[in-house]
């Protein structure tokens, strides 16, 4: 559990180090769509080399019906977040931590069995929550929110993601195949369902045509971290 704890804290922090950066200074848009079109091509990685694909050895009928539960779950929850009224960031915080449940929690399944942490799909983590992070954090800044309240509402985010991955470890450390299968599965298409609906639309809008190439580097950097550690 300790390591648990320990790697999701750290692919967490980076929305709290994203947020304070957003506090410090205005960014550019080209960099944080370069970030996040690097990241999602690093998760489309995870989610085919170390969820479903692995999911799927184990049970091929658990891990598509997993897959399925937690697209549509993502979408319905998605959308009841888009219609809350903006309040000085709290809306898009939200946002971002509906998008780091099953990546922690991705991450917690990683440890399952012993078998260490997922670099790839850390690195994965860590690099996507930066410019969601960084561009909240900005536009909140920009809205009269204080420093102080987006660094406590982002911190309170930093918590409860780490404890996704904590109890993606803890909860099925000892479950059957088929359940982590299934687990594997929702994290999967919660994921695929979430870089689809925003995260590669928004890298799209802030870098142009030039995401696909990120997104391209982003799959093949995470692809080779995974299989060289």
């Amino acid at each position: 559990m300790a390591g648990a704890l320990g790697w999701g804290a750290l692919a967490a922090s980076s929305l709290l180090l994203g947020a304070v950066l957003g506090c410090v200074r205005a960014w550019s848009t080209r960099p944080l769509g370069a970030l996040l079109g690097f990241g999602a091509g690093a998760l489309l990685s995870a989610i085919s080399f170390e969820l479903f694909a692995e999911g799927f050895s184990d049970s091929a009928a658990g891990v598509t019906v997993g897959l399925a539960i937690g697209a549509v779950t993502y979408v319905a929850l998605n959308r009841r977040i888009e219609r809350r009224p903006q309040s000085g960031g709290s809306s898009l915080a939200l946002g971002a931590f509906l998008d780091g449940i099953p990546e922690q929690l991705a991450l917690g399944l990683s440890l399952v069995g012993g078998s260490g942490v997922s670099a790839g799909l850390l690195l994965a983590v860590f690099v996507s929550n930066l410019p969601e992070a960084i561009g909240s954090a900005s536009e909140a800044r920009e809205s009269g929110t204080s420093r102080g309240a987006i660094l406590r509402l982002w911190t309170a985010v930093v918590v409860v993601s780490t404890a996704a991955a904590v109890i993606g470890y803890v909860v099925l450390d000892t479950a059957s195949a088929e359940i982590v299968a299934g687990i594997q599965g929702f994290a999967a298409g919660a994921l695929i369902a979430m870089l689809v609906d925003t995260m590669i639309p928004d890298a799209t809008r802030r870098l142009g045509e030039s995401t696909g190439l990120f997104t391209a580097l982003g799959f093949a950097v995470a692809a080779l971290i995974s299989a060289t550690s």
